[in-house]
């Protein structure tokens, strides 16, 4: 009683604390969205991403085109992992804006365009690559009229071909529409990492904070052919008169050789009644990532259905089955253990030590610390910590998770081994294969990937310096961390069998059909509870859209857990039946198979909905990336299924006593 009452002061003291900072902060911002607030006339500098398409996937730099340079030169902002892995390159421009001043701008006037940059300025209109700038953190976003509806896009295209027509002509005009709401700074606390870092505004900033903020960033891209001999008179920034964008092509501004382009653009501030923490939406709601929420959810209920129904028949049969046994006597037990045929009558072999027990190990390990990087990722985006503003901090986040969980793969694979093997011998060499599987089968693919990104010249590559950066996360992080597990996994309590392994091994009745084709099939029950899903990962990482229901991406990864632990332990409980001991990896390949189908799904994926990818080496790279994805996925759902069967096989034959 005392000692609860002298907590109560404690308690009271820190609920007091927690009202007090409730009552001073009348909104919070999660980690990744800081605010910037400006004044009239302010100066804010747009910056641009790479130029990509959705037709060859391979990034480009924005300056590799003959645009219009800052004046101050090129200034690279800092990346993190995930963007120089994605192959961001994010570069200032001389796309100049003052805060609520309305004004129309000339640029520059390139040179007289030569044979290769015409050749390159086609070569990119042709293949769809769009300009990706961005203004306050927010990509430009452009809005089109197909069929007499509005599609919104982001970024804006290089240039255009007109039907029926060889010539291409370059966008060189934008007009401007930026979406300001105005912010009064009422005590409001921001605390964030956006790309300036750390940031927080109190009550003693409020007069600091109060202005405008950006909720908003639109174009209209337009093709003007102006006058050389006049426009090279201009400085840049130098105010020229606003511009409608002309419909007929002769006013247009046409790619060829000894063309000189001028570049100009005009903005328009526009009061918005859109608040700073809703400015996300619009790209979110767009027409091209809309997701289907009925469907997903149609999914989810046929899934859990199906997979109820097993579970039931399942629980049913052993009930059935162990009961029966238990209530016999010893001497009816022993005549049935006679009689009977089924999983009862392979109580010693069902634990002998399966076929390439270490590779059994080191992918169970490689497995568990994919599965624990994909939940904790999927959680934390799920609670909004990895918003679409920050870019590349999802694949860091992923990176980093990978690496700390090293230590639950080397303890998981060496606690297994000794399991197998009942003894610690060899530790070493597990905890090494575990540090090296899965990471080097990703390196290999994607240092061939790599070697034609480097052939292509895209901003894609991977640099030279970051796969030092990389190997050394791989060999100074993940692999001591492993061997750490590994050590840990030697000290931990061997699992012990509830009964003993006969020394001869018993024959296998033979079988009407191979037990390959089971397996195989089993896959198509958690491909299931994944199809519908895929398609909008897909899209994302293909067609430029953006990924943000990872609330319905946490609910399919528990309904695939539960889907892929079930169908490994019916089918597991199969093979025993039938006398079949060999279940361990079978256990592993019945869920894991499920990466089979995601893989046959990417291919259907790339010929029917990525029909305008062009060329072999978008399609090389398309194929390189969707095979480290199906890896990935096969070693996560087959140890799901293998640890879930492991423990059922644990469970049955130790609450059945045969001697």
């Amino acid at each position: 009683m005392t000692v609860s009452e002298s907590k109560m002061p404690g308690i009271c003291s820190f609920f007091v604390l927690v009202i007090l900072f409730v009552h001073s902060c009348h909104g919070f911002y999660l980690p990744g969205s800081y605010m910037h607030t400006y004044s009239t006339s302010d100066t804010i500098v747009a910056k641009v991403n790479s130029l990509t398409s959705i037709e060859t996937e391979l990034p480009f730099s924005y300056y590799s085109l003959p645009y219009c340079k800052p004046l101050g030169g090129i200034k690279k902002s800092a990346e993190n992992l995930g963007e120089l892995l994605m192959g961001d390159q994010i570069d200032n421009t001389p796309y100049r804006f003052r805060m609520n001043v309305n004004e129309s701008l000339y640029l520059c006037t390139t040179n007289a365009l030569n044979e290769h940059e015409v050749k390159l300025l086609k070569q990119r209109t042709r293949d769809l690559y769009q300009v990706n700038m961005i203004l306050d953190n927010l990509p430009v976003m452009r809005i089109a009229k197909q069929n007499g509806i509005n599609i919104q896009w982001t970024g804006f295209p290089v240039g255009y071909t007109p039907p029926n027509s060889n010539d291409d002509y370059i966008i060189n005009h934008l007009k401007f529409k930026v979406l300001v709401h105005e912010y009064e700074g009422s005590g409001v606390e921001i605390i964030g990492t956006g790309e300036e870092g750390m940031g927080v505004i109190s009550e003693a900033d409020k007069k600091k904070a109060s202005g405008f903020e950006i909720v908003g960033f639109e174009v209209v891209p337009c093709s003007v052919k102006y006058d050389p001999e006049v426009m090279t008179k201009l400085h840049m920034y130098d105010n020229i008169s606003s511009v409608n964008c002309p419909l007929e092509l002769e006013k247009s501004q046409i790619i060829r050789e000894h063309e000189r382009i001028s570049f100009t653009y005009e903005v328009e501030f526009v009061k918005s009644d859109i608040r700073w923490p809703s400015r996300w939406d619009a790209y979110l709601k767009m027409e091209g990532a809309r997701v289907h929420w009925f469907s997903i959810l149609n999914s989810l209920m046929v899934i859990t259905f199906l997979a109820g129904i097993v579970f039931v028949i399942f629980l049913r049969t052993v009930r059935r089955d162990l009961t029966r046994y238990e209530e016999l006597d010893k001497e009816a037990q022993a005549q049935m253990n006679e009689e009977l045929s089924g999983w009862k009558l392979v109580v010693g072999d069902v634990f002998r030590e399966p076929d390439c027990p270490k590779l059994l190990c080191v992918m169970i390990g490689d497995g568990v610390q994919i599965t624990g990087m994909a939940a904790v990722t999927i959680v934390f985006a799920a609670l909004g910590f990895m918003s679409p503003a920050s870019r590349g901090m999802l694949l860091t986040g992923m990176i980093i998770l990978y690496l700390f969980l090293g230590i639950a793969a080397g303890y998981v694979a060496v606690r297994l081994w000794r399991t197998l093997k009942g003894t610690s011998e060899g530790w070493r060499s597990v905890s090494w294969s575990v540090a090296c599987f899965f990471p080097g089968i990703v390196f290999v693919i994607l240092t061939v990937l790599n070697f034609i990104l480097w052939g292509s010249k895209s901003t894609g590559a991977i640099p030279i310096s970051l796969y030092f950066i990389l190997l050394s996360l791989w060999f100074c992080i993940s692999v001591p961390l492993t061997l750490v597990g590994g050590f840990l996994g030697t000290r931990a309590e061997a699992i012990q069998y509830p009964v003993r392994t006969n020394q001869i091994p018993r024959e296998i009745p033979a079988r009407k059909y191979p037990s390959w084709l089971l397996v195989l099939g089993a896959g198509t029950l958690p491909f299931g509870t994944l199809f519908i899903e895929l398609f909008f990962i897909l899209s994302s990482i293909w067609l430029g859209r953006f990924y943000y229901v990872f609330g319905f991406l946490l609910i399919v990864l528990l309904l695939l857990i539960i889907v892929c632990a079930e169908v490994s332990v019916v089918l597991t409980y199969m093979h025993l039946c039938v006398e079949d001991w060999r279940w361990w990896w079978k256990a592993f390949c019945a869920s894991g198979s499920v990466a089979l189908y995601v893989f046959l799904y990417s291919i259907n994926y790339l010929v029917f909905d990525l029909q305008s990818l062009s060329g072999p080496v978008s399609a090389i790279l398309y194929l390189g990336y969707s095979m480290i994805m199906a890896i990935a996925i096969m070693l996560s759902t087959g140890t799901i299924g293998f640890i879930t069967s492991f423990y059922f096989v644990h469970y049955l034959f130790s609450s059945v006593k045969i001697d």
